[in-house]
């Protein structure tokens, strides 16, 4: 497919301009990434946001991709002397490989096969005549003995015609009409049978679908994973049906043209065997293929947007903060870092079973908390999280009889990932004198101050905000998630003396080699004094600069522009925008109060057009002036503190409590709300007699909810959640 052609089909498929098309695809290939296009290149894009780019990215591989494809199969069809000028003109108008498959079927390099065989038993012009169905005189047999030879394997009459039809049957398979014929039977008819093996399933984990039957147009992605998953571990059985006669005779219809021909009987048996043995086969592939990958494409992207959510909750920055990993045996870690997430001190608790050392624990926890000044306490939600909970509140209380005015807290932190991380070269390069739990511990500290700084260092399908991770494609999730991450970091933006190596790997137009030179070079010569010092960096080009420079941040820097989104290449008009309303360049930090009255009188249009820009960068310079260094996670709400702790003895229907949503899928939200299990907010109790389709219109993980105890089954551990009223609460 040509240049002209691919932009013709995005514009039709994502319904844009052939402007924005074709200037996305110039920048692409250029090399530029989708957050530099997104923030510093709309005026060429029409303005278009970092899903549009990405959705014009991906479709824009599909169709390369095709488009090699394409070329391979007119070549191997030219190749055998069969291709025609109305078959290439079919195959170039092909905008799917399924399409361009089912058109390449008959000429595809064949393994051995039934149909083969015959061939070379010398029977495809009996197979013709029976599929030509033009023969009326004589009988089956007397055509059919002409072709028996037991040199060739073939010993009598029906072995001949048996040969025959196994051609026909593959002819038929070949009908790529036929075919779509039965796939949109499929899609609107099949059913997919779900039946319990003999296998055990010890825990029960796939009860409900020991005799399940659906509708495949009905299937929800998460049920088609759990039974996928089910039947890789030989526990379910699975079959897709649909009704067979209705499809035969659709068949028949589709193949036999001639009642009168004497084969018509051999291609009814030939149209039946192509279905059960070839065509219903190679469909019912295809459909659970389908099936899985539409639910796999669900599952990344609702893994993708629990993730976008989780890095880009608020900071609680300036905080110094006192880290717990819990465990039994060997005990609690506990690390301090102070507010810049620097390592100040650790040790090890003993507050849980087997040794239970309450009272030693809290000695050791309150000396911590008056020598380094700790405001904040974060234990970590794995084992021992209740128990340490429980000491950690009751230290919390007995402070406040002492101290009345000390405003500690404690907070549960979500800890998936942090071992992955301790035992990382990463970690053991920021900490090599730490043993791997401690260096865990001072991830689980570090999270609460900055989530995305601490959460960038772990493989994001470690963090946990997942369902069904494992079981999706790997290489579609991995790029999903790092899209995720890279836009993250790159809407927030980056300290350049303070960012990892791992932070700046994300950031636009850095690889790890440069992003580890970096940390390498600041660390040789000191901070850098402003942006375009990173120019001096072994392998950071002009290019390179262009893409990264303006999402990096430099607060001390002496020129106020470097600690804004504002692009080194706009530098220029933004101090002209500033000296046509009276602010002189040294002057810009103490200015930002006046620059939403200077710019109330402003003719956006005008400015931009006596300054040489378009008017979305205009709007950038002036949103970024008037707010510099802002961090756009400070608007939203900070994480639920707590200093006492519920049971779930505590719980009554009808309770209502605050609670921080930890995961969000597709059958609705788990809640923490201070006892020691999630509770299940159900997408049905969600809008308050409104319907819900998707739990992400109400909720999203790191909000607080306020909620309503429906039932609690302590046996069994479970807590359901209803969706409170917003605007009242019962305090218990």
């Amino acid at each position: 497919m040509s240049s002209e052609g691919i932009i013709s089909v995005l514009v039709r498929e994502l319904s844009l301009s052939p402007s924005q098309i074709s200037a996305t695809i110039g920048l692409l290939d250029e090399g530029a990434t989708i957050p530099f296009i997104a923030r510093y290149r709309q005026e060429r894009t029409g303005g278009l946001d970092e899903e549009k780019l990405r959705d014009i990215r991906d479709r824009l591989e599909y169709l390369r991709l095709l488009g090699d494809r394409r070329e391979t199969i007119l070549a191997s069809i030219r190749e055998q002397d069969k291709l025609t000028g109305e078959l290439e003109d079919e195959i170039r108008a092909c905008t799917t490989l399924k399409d361009l498959e089912d058109l390449y079927l008959p000429y595809r390099p064949k393994r051995k096969t039934r149909a083969s065989v015959a061939r070379e038993r010398g029977l495809e012009p009996l197979a013709e005549l029976i599929w030509e169905e033009e023969t009326i005189t004589g009988s089956p047999e007397s055509h059919a003995r002409s072709f028996v030879d037991p040199d060739k394997g073939v010993a009598d009459v029906e072995e001949a015609l048996q040969g025959a039809r196994d051609i026909c049957a593959e002819w038929i398979n070949e009908e790529v009409d036929l075919r779509n014929g039965i796939r949109q039977q499929i899609q609107r008819h099949g059913i997919l049978q779900v039946t319990r093996t003999s296998e055990p399933d010890e825990r029960q984990t796939y009860r409900e679908y020991y005799e399940f039957n659906s509708r495949i147009s009905f299937l929800k992605p998460h049920q088609i994973l759990a039974i996928n998953r089910g039947e890789r571990e030989g526990i379910l059985s699975v079959k897709l049906e649909i009704l067979e006669e209705k499809a035969l005779e659709r068949m028949g219809r589709f193949i036999i043209t001639n009642r009168n021909s004497i084969f018509t009987g051999h291609l009814e048996l030939a149209v039946r065997d192509s279905f059960r043995r070839l065509l219903f086969p190679a469909l019912e592939r295809e459909a659970r293929k389908e099936l899985t990958e539409k639910a796999e494409d669900h599952a990344i992207q609702t893994f993708a947007e629990n993730l976008r959510n989780l890095l880009l909750q608020p900071p609680l920055s300036a905080q110094t903060v006192m880290g717990i990993d819990p465990g039994y045996r060997t005990g609690c870690k506990v690390a301090v870092v102070d507010g810049t997430g620097k390592y100040l001190d650790g040790t090890t608790i003993f507050p849980t079973p087997p040794q239970k050392k309450v009272r030693e624990s809290i000695e050791v926890m309150d000396r911590l908390i008056d020598k380094y000044g700790v405001t904040l306490i974060a234990i970590g939600n794995g084992t021992g999280s209740r128990e340490t909970e429980l000491v950690v509140a009751e230290m919390i209380s007995e402070r406040k009889d002492r101290r009345s005015d000390e405003d500690l807290h404690y907070l549960i932190v979500n800890e998936a990932g942090a071992s992955v991380y301790s035992a990382s070269p990463l970690a053991k390069l920021e900490f090599p004198d730490l043993d791997a739990p401690m260096r865990g511990n001072i991830s689980i500290a570090r999270r609460v101050q900055d989530p995305l700084a601490e959460l960038v260092k772990i493989d994001p399908k470690s963090i946990g905000v997942g369902l069904y991770q494992h079981d999706v494609n790997q290489a579609n999730l991995s790029r999903k998630l790092d899209d995720v991450v890279e836009s993250c970091v790159n809407s927030v933006g980056v300290n350049l003396n303070s960012a990892s190596s791992s932070l700046l790997t994300y950031v636009s137009g850095l690889s790890r080699s440069i992003a580890d030179k970096i940390v390498s070079h600041r660390n040789e010569n000191g901070p850098f004094r402003d942006r375009q010092e990173i120019m001096k960096v072994s392998g950071l080009g002009a290019f390179r600069f262009q893409q990264a420079a303006g999402f990096l941040r430099i607060p001390d820097s002496a020129n106020p522009l470097d600690n804004t989104a504002i692009h080194p290449e706009s530098y220029d008009a933004a101090l002209k925008l500033c000296t046509s309303i009276g602010v002189a360049p040294q002057d810009i930090p103490e200015s930002v109060t006046l620059f939403p009255v200077k710019f109330r009188n402003l003719d956006p249009e005008k400015t931009a057009r006596e300054l040489a820009i378009g008017l979305p960068t205009l709007e950038l310079i002036m949103e970024n002036l008037q707010k510099p260094g802002r961090d756009p996670r400070e608007s939203l709400p900070k994480p639920l503190l707590r200093q006492e702790i519920l049971s779930m003895s505590d719980l009554r229907e009808g309770l209502e409590l605050e609670g921080t949503v930890r995961n969000v899928v597709d059958f609705g939200a788990f809640v923490d709300i201070g006892v020691k299990q999630d509770g299940l907010l159900h997408i049905s109790k969600m809008g308050g007699g409104r319907r819900i389709s998707n739990p992400h219109e109400v909720v999203s993980v790191g909000d607080i909810v306020k909620v309503r105890v429906a039932s609690v089954d302590e046996q069994r551990g479970r807590i359901s959640l209803e969706m409170a009223d917003q605007t009242s609460q019962e305090v218990p």
